[in-house]
């Protein structure tokens, strides 16, 4: 499938900012056999004095840009066009959680994609006994990895409620889950969570989903903002697996990958420092539109 999009990302602030410098993350990447971006764009006004790109440890594509004069706002752009295969739900080659363990101890490599980075706690996602005990009772008789985080991916879709006043960027997982409430970044953390407590690697995607759903089919929750999922170590023979707990589903050609991280820290859409005082307000619109 062919996608166009476009996200908009605007800052407005209280008092001009004398200078700032920020790491944006937010330009789509190609994916071998999944995702191919056929061409990407990315503008920024006030125009920065300076501007870099580089890859991340994850292979993430981070922008840096660098303001040496005042200004009140930042507009961040966005446009691309992007391939995606409509891969369908992968035939079930993983472990059981017993035997994964066995798989894990025998991989040696730390290259980024080594399941090893996504084992422990990271800066998000802390390793919390009720979120495990959550997680290992929804996966309760599973008979493989795949199977226990489509499990656990069902169960948070099933037990909690979406809800974008409940929550904000600065919400741990253990705080969603006592308000069985948030957004996709609370349920992708609470599900990174349970299966790092169970032993299962997972880690967490940001990405863009289809704003149009094809005929007879619902819209996807998230679909005008950007969109978090979790991937999933199923194993030496499958790899990384994908899956949505926002909306019940292992992702497929309706989601596009910008990258991937430990939790939403690594792949947050801006970060950075910047020199002024009062607050700033944010707003973003997401397009994701079928190029037939």
């Amino acid at each position: 499938m062919l996608y166009d999009v476009r996200l908009d990302l605007h800052y407005d602030y209280d008092a001009p900012v004398h200078g700032g410098r920020h790491l944006i993350r937010v330009a789509p990447i190609s994916v071998p056999g999944t995702q191919r971006v056929i061409a990407a764009s990315l503008s920024f006004e006030p125009r920065p004095q300076r501007e870099s790109a580089f890859t991340d440890f994850f292979g993430n594509a981070v922008t840096t840009i660098t303001y040496l004069t005042p200004h009140d706002h930042l507009d961040i752009r966005l446009t691309a066009r992007v391939q995606v295969e409509d891969i369908h739900p992968p035939a079930d080659l993983s472990p059981t959680l017993e035997h994964l363990r066995q798989e894990i101890s025998r991989f040696w490599s730390v290259e980024p994609d080594s399941p090893h980075h996504f084992l422990a706690e990271s800066g998000s996602v802390q390793l919390v006994p009720a979120i495990t005990a959550y997680a290992r009772a929804a996966m309760a008789g599973a008979p493989s990895v795949l199977a226990s985080a489509n499990d656990l991916c069902m169960a948070i879709h099933r037990d909690f409620i979406y809800d974008s006043k409940a929550t904000d960027v600065q919400t741990t997982p253990a705080e969603a889950f006592a308000l069985r409430k948030g957004v996709c970044q609370d349920f992708a953390h609470v599900m990174i969570a349970g299966l790092r407590g169970a032993g299962i690697p997972a880690g967490y995607v940001s990405g863009f989903l289809r704003t149009n759903p094809p005929p007879g089919k619902a819209r996807l929750e998230g679909s005008d903002a950007m969109h978090a999922w979790v991937r999933v170590w199923c194993g030496q023979h499958m790899g990384w697996v994908e899956f949505d707990p926002t909306n019940a589903m292992i992702a497929g050609g309706d989601h596009i990958s910008i990258g991937h991280g430990r939790d939403y820290a690594d792949i947050s859409p801006i970060v950075g420092v910047l020199k002024t005082h009062g607050s700033h307000e944010t707003t973003q619109s997401v397009d994701v539109i079928r190029v037939e």
